[in-house]
Order: structure tokens, then sequence, then C-alpha cells
């Protein structure tokens, strides 16, 4: 019996979440979490629940001003070291929205380990943003080269991270902030004081928060005051900016 070869993984972009609009105008990218290390083929339900929920709720935002939203399905589970598997596959998911929907601008949403390939992969040409919520990030080890933050220069990039997190230390993400910041200005970051990795306390709070941002940047709506504060605000004010209870429920753009 002839050997058969071990198929070749390959990211691909989950359907459209809700219905796809007539007309695209811009696309979110969503990425979902992930391992530090491992050659496993993601867990696809539990893995994207929280940025299918967020997919959903920027969806009905969107749809209106031509959104298309897609979940992006990795082809490990792990970032696997200087493979950065993860940060390929969300590079190759913006070139696959390039070619379906054209010259329209990107933006890369991430929770977690996605989080980290959002901002990798920043540098895309066709991306103009990046949202990164609870960052998985390295610890700093003077051995080992930072992580980057060139690629972050000429987009627009909000973080937002819970002071308890117990996963992803949230000081990590400060000081990466804090770096880009030195070079980007619009770089900012919010704080969910008392919320640890999952953002649980405070869903609503950061689904409004990324709702306000993604709109902002793909589609040229104007940011809710603390978002504009945030961008202007000098470090660390603009990188430190609480997420206050209750946000969203009265945004005015």
């Amino acid at each position: 019996m002839a050997h058969q070869a071990t198929p070749v993984r390959r990211a691909r972009l989950g359907r459209a979440i809700g219905p796809e609009p007539t007309a695209v105008s811009g696309v979110v990218l969503l990425l979902p979490a992930g391992d530090e290390v491992s050659h496993r083929k993601p867990a696809t339900v539990l893995a994207t629940s929280y940025v299918r929920t967020l997919g959903r709720r920027l969806m009905r935002a969107g749809r209106g001003e031509g959104l298309a939203a897609h979940v992006v399905h990795y082809r490990f589970r792990g970032w696997n070291g200087t493979a950065a598997n993860l940060a390929s596959d969300a590079s190759w998911a913006a070139d696959e929205a390039v070619r379906r929907y054209g010259d329209v601008p990107v933006c890369l949403a991430g929770v977690d380990m996605g989080g980290r390939a959002a901002l990798h992969a920043a540098g895309h040409e066709a991306v103009n943003s990046a949202l990164a919520i609870a960052p998985w990030l390295p610890e700093e080890d003077l051995a080992a080269s930072p992580e980057p933050v060139k690629q972050l220069g000429g987009r627009q990039v909000l973080v937002v991270h819970g002071t308890n997190d117990a996963r992803t230390d949230p000081e990590l993400s400060f000081r990466l902030a804090e770096r880009a910041k030195k070079a980007n200005r619009d770089v900012c970051r919010f704080e969910v004081h008392s919320d640890g990795h999952g953002l649980h306390q405070h869903r609503d709070e950061v689904l409004a928060l990324a709702e306000d941002f993604v709109m902002g940047v793909l589609f040229g709506k104007a940011f809710s005051r603390p978002v504009a504060d945030a961008f202007a605000a000098p470090p660390p004010l603009g990188l430190r900016m609480p997420l206050a209870a209750g946000f969203g429920k009265s945004l005015r753009r």
C-alpha cells in the first residue's frame, strides 16, 4: 500500500460573521488565543468563542458601514518560538482579505496569543490598526531581542489589559505600549481594574471599547471622549487609562 503524505496544514478564514455586506469597505480579522508551544491543530469552538462574541458585536455596529468580520483559523495552536506561526497566519489572513475584498482597510483584533499576533502582523500594508486584548507577551530577557514595535508605525493601536491578569502580565503590555508610543503617537492602552485574563467582570465595557475603536479606525467615526483622550495623553497617562464601569452605555460620537 502506497504511503500517503501527511496533508500540509493551511490557515483559513472562517465564514463571515453575520450577513456579509454587498459592498465591503472594511475588514476585521479576529485572532483567537493560542499556546506558547504546540503543533496541535487548534480547538475551534472553545478557542474562538471570545473572538466570535467580539465579532458579533462589531457586526451589529458596522454592517451598515460595509464591515466584514472573519475569525482566523490557525494552522497550529502554538506560537512556536521564532517560527511565530500565529503571526504568519495573521499576515496570510491580511493577504486573503485583500484578495477577497480589494483595497480596503484591515484591523487585526486578537486576544491572548492572538493579541501578540495582531501586534506582530500589523506591519502588513493593508493593516491600518491593531487591537490587542489581554495580549500574551514573553517575559523580558536581556539575552533576547525585545518584542518588535517598529511595525506599528503609522497604525492606530489599542491595548486592553486587566490589572489582575494572572496569565499574561499587564506590565509587559504596558512596557511594550510605552516603547511603541515613543515612535507612534497613535498608541493607547486601557486598564481594566480588578479584572482577570478573561475580562469577565467588565466584558460589556471591553466589547464597547473594541467597537468604539474599530468603528473609528476602519470607518472614520469619531472616537468616544475616553479613547480620544487616551490617544492624546502623553505617557504614562494614555497607557494606563482606566476603563470606566458602564463604558459604552452612553457613548456619544
